[in-house]
């Protein structure tokens, strides 16, 4: 099969190539996905996993990506819940080859259906953004309906769809990005937009949530907006300055079938919508990775057409 391989720790983004590996090997449990549409995170290369599996040792060439959809392909011995020919997506292993090649093994219970209708590229956008988005504001922050909730971030792929699901739970949206992202904010229903290039941070005021997925500095300071009783919750790095009268909590997205059914079911009616940018066919995932490649939308690779 055709697969997007690192060797290189140190060569980074430019000792990503395109080369034939062999067809994955479905273990116990596996399903086998013939990969429609992948997705990817750009500073997946700095994570260990990515070089090491979970005994510590050397896995390379490894396969980037972690974000499927596509059609399972085979089953491994005694996998339960999935059939042969059917639309799934979802999360790969940290610490497996991932999805921007041909064929993924990945475990069934990392997978959902996906529904009919549903474009395999829209559904390779939603797993890591979604349930990130998902975990952060309810299972770790706790949103709850009537308060108020400032995302950093918000045009962004975890941003957009925090907005989108603290707004339908009855929340007040406070986005933040920069000046171009405007439109984007309030578009996807954000009460109100502050820039953070022009606007001065404290004057979002106080707020019951800070959802966080640029870390640094604006980190240090969200801390200070956090009213008692409330949380920061980021996906970077663990706060350094936590709220004075709050919780202060970092995270590491899981897998859920349950909660990508859900999320699967949103985007069928209506009520969630990835925002998805470029679409490129796999011998240009490589190039999707330079640094300082801002595109507005997720970065999406089409493996497979339908």
């Amino acid at each position: 099969m055709r697969a997007v391989t690192v060797r290189d720790r140190e060569a980074g983004i430019t000792g990503l190539t395109l080369e034939d590996l062999p067809h994955p090997h479905a273990a116990e449990n596996d399903v086998i996905v013939r990969v429609h549409a992948a997705g990817f995170t750009r500073g997946e290369l700095d994570w260990p996993a990515t070089w090491t599996d979970r005994a510590g040792r050397d896995r390379t060439p490894s396969v980037p990506g972690h974000e499927v959809s596509g059609v399972v392909a085979e089953l491994g011995y005694g996998t339960t819940g999935l059939t042969v020919g059917q639309r799934v997506f979802g999360l790969t292993d940290w610490t497996r080859n991932g999805s921007l090649a041909e064929y993924v093994a990945v475990e069934a219970r990392n997978l959902a259906p996906l529904p009919a209708g549903i474009d395999h590229a829209v559904a390779a956008a939603l797993p890591i953004s979604g349930l990130t988005a998902w975990q952060g504001l309810f299972d770790h922050a706790r949103l709850a309906t009537g308060q108020t909730v400032l995302i950093h971030g918000a045009a962004g792929g975890v941003g957009s769809i925090a907005l989108q699901l603290a707004r339908e739970a009855g929340a007040r949206v406070v986005g933040t990005g920069r000046s171009g992202d405007r439109d984007t904010v309030l578009g996807l229903g954000g009460h109100a937009f502050l820039d953070l290039e022009t606007d001065r941070l404290e004057d979002a005021g106080q707020v019951d949530v800070v959802f966080d997925v640029i870390g640094g500095d604006i980190l240090d300071r969200s801390a200070s907006l956090v009213r008692a009783g409330g949380t920061l919750v980021t996906v970077v790095m663990p706060p350094e300055v936590r709220p004075r009268d709050g919780r202060a909590v970092f995270f590491v997205v899981e897998p859920d079938r349950a909660r990508l059914a859900d999320l699967a079911a949103r985007l069928k009616d209506g009520r969630l919508k990835p925002v998805v940018g470029a679409v490129l066919p796999l011998a240009e995932a490589p190039a999707a990775f330079a640094a300082g490649r801002r595109a507005r939308g997720r970065t999406i690779i089409r493996v497979t057409q339908d």
